[in-house]
């Protein structure tokens, strides 16, 4: 299962590392220590994390360009034989997308990957951030 450093849960929850600190000594996510003593947050855990928490209403203005992409963590995959179903949390913002099993699998999407949702009018493409 992938880890994430304290900054990239930031970066995904959109709140500062500072945040995320108080969220791990409050208990509310969970940390492993690395060999050098880091903090790692397991990425399926701040997934359940991301979607437990109440949505909010995004600002009524929007200062992005009509090809919006928003990196953020796969929350949930519904798949049947033919598409599958992904839901991605991006700060206050959730977002869902139907792409094609293939797609999905080839991905290898699933709770707690890290993926950008690229947005243009109705279609929303799902690819993984590079690494």
């Amino acid at each position: 299962m992938a880890r994430l450093r304290i900054g990239q849960a930031a970066e995904l929850l959109r709140v500062s590392p500072d945040t995320v600190r108080r969220l791990v000594d409050s208990g509310q996510l969970k940390t492993i220590r690395s060999s050098g003593g880091q903090r790692l947050i397991d990425s399926a855990a701040l997934a359940r994390y991301m979607a437990a928490q109440p949505r909010t209403e995004p600002p009524a203005v929007v200062r992005e360009s009509a090809r919006n992409r928003f990196t953020g963590i796969v929350t949930r995959v519904l798949k049947d034989t033919v598409m599958a179903q992904v839901e991605m949390q991006a700060g206050p913002y959730r977002i869902v997308s139907l792409i094609s099993r293939e797609s999905a699998d080839a991905l290898g999407l699933k709770p707690g990957v890290m993926a950008v949702a690229s947005v243009k009018s109705t279609n929303v493409v799902i690819e993984l951030p590079r690494a």
